[in-house]
């Protein structure tokens, strides 16, 4: 008999409950199908590898008895119990219509100890009037989004950093951000407005401060940190070293940090190295280089979703342009990816694969829909 795969645990444990929570914007006259049961068909559908809402509606459409039961379908025929799933255009409206944070709050993580701040263009948005969608959003280190907020474009990310965290409880905690956020009222805002601390990216986009960070006397710093790992056909080793520093000129620095990154192909033995550089405010008392890398490492890893987005539901494809739909399909991704993730298979289209292939009950077992 073959091996039998066992059933799914759900990687969120509140996730159900949360879908039937989201704020319903439609007319209460007009109902038909309850927001938790669109919202969940959606996320099933994604999870089994649906990239576009066309997709999402075929899913639905193709649903058996069961799994429209388990979704709490409308019953369309009491004595037969016969159960209709949502057409795509109602699965359109809803997710157009909905709240972006609400939507992005489905997953939102209890601590926000770690936060990594990331933003990013939703190129198949764009029409040739109309500018593409651009979102920016705070996850915690296990890729759970914590907010998120649209924005007019990647420049705008500066001043909507206050309206994204604004309504989180952050003091004490650690904001990681790429080097456009590194940015000196960015930083007053996290450590004297709201008492958390920061560790931001530093690249030629500010080139003074990035000529005093590598000007820095790296080379009489001792290693704090190795680590090695081989994955994707490459060996990498990554060294980080931290420097207590005065007199930088930003905002409440304390450290400057490199890491350095070797990577050799295995297949063809090229090698190549790239280093990276960012300022803390964390003294070295509470941050040495060995957890500040871990800091830096798990930006990068949050960083790496766009990249599954991209590759795995063709997220810069999709057309989708109108109301919330952009944003909403965003965290919608972000989530299945991480629900996926949690499978611990080689990689996210293998995860992919395994839940299509009882793709009317896995999906629902992984979201933890009864």
């Amino acid at each position: 008999m073959p091996h039998q795969s066992a059933t799914p645990q759900p990687a969120i444990g509140d996730l159900a409950q949360n879908l039937t929570a989201v704020d319903d914007p439609r007319d209460e006259r007009g109902i038909r199908h309850e927001i938790g049961t669109v919202l969940a068909i959606a996320l099933c559908a994604l999870l089994c590898g649906s990239r576009s809402l066309r997709a999402i509606g075929q899913w639905a459409a193709n649903t058996p008895h069961h799994t429209r039961t388990r979704l709490g379908c409308r019953i369309t025929d009491p004595e037969l119990d016969v159960r209709t799933a949502p057409s795509t255009s109602t699965i359109r409206r809803v997710l157009l219509a909905c709240a972006p944070a609400s939507v992005a709050a489905l997953a939102r993580p209890e601590s926000t100890t770690v936060l990594a701040i990331d933003g990013k263009t939703l190129r198949g948005s764009a029409t040739a009037g109309q500018a593409a969608a651009h979102v920016l959003a705070a996850l915690n280190t296990g890729g759970r989004i914590a907010a998120q907020v649209p924005v007019a474009d990647k420049t705008s990310e500066i001043a909507a950093v206050q309206d994204l965290l604004g309504p989180l409880d952050i003091g004490g905690a650690v904001v990681t951000a790429d080097a456009l956020h590194t940015q000196t009222s960015t930083a007053r805002y996290l450590t004297e407005q709201r008492g958390a601390d920061y560790i931001l990216t530093v690249k030629r986009n500010q080139p003074s401060l990035f000529e005093q960070v590598t000007r820095l006397p790296w080379a009489q710093a001792p290693t704090g940190d190795t680590d090695r790992h081989r994955a994707h056909g490459r060996a990498e080793t990554r060294t980080v070293k931290a420097l207590s520093i005065e007199g930088l000129g930003f905002p409440h620095a304390v450290q400057a940090v490199r890491i350095r990154r070797h990577v050799t192909d295995l297949r063809t033995g090229k090698v190549s190295w790239t280093c990276a550089y960012a300022v803390t405010s964390l003294e070295a008392e509470r941050a040495g280089a060995a957890r500040l890398g871990t800091l830096v490492r798990g930006h990068w890893a949050i960083e790496a979703l766009h990249h599954v987005r991209d590759t795995t539901f063709a997220e810069d494809a999709c057309k989708v342009r109108s109301g919330h739909g952009p944003a909403n399909l965003a965290a919608l991704r972000s989530l299945a990816a991480l629900l996926l993730s949690a499978l611990a298979r080689p990689t996210i289209p293998d995860a992919i694969r395994w839940v299509s292939y009882a793709c009317f009950t896995r999906p629902l077992d992984l979201i933890g829909i009864a």
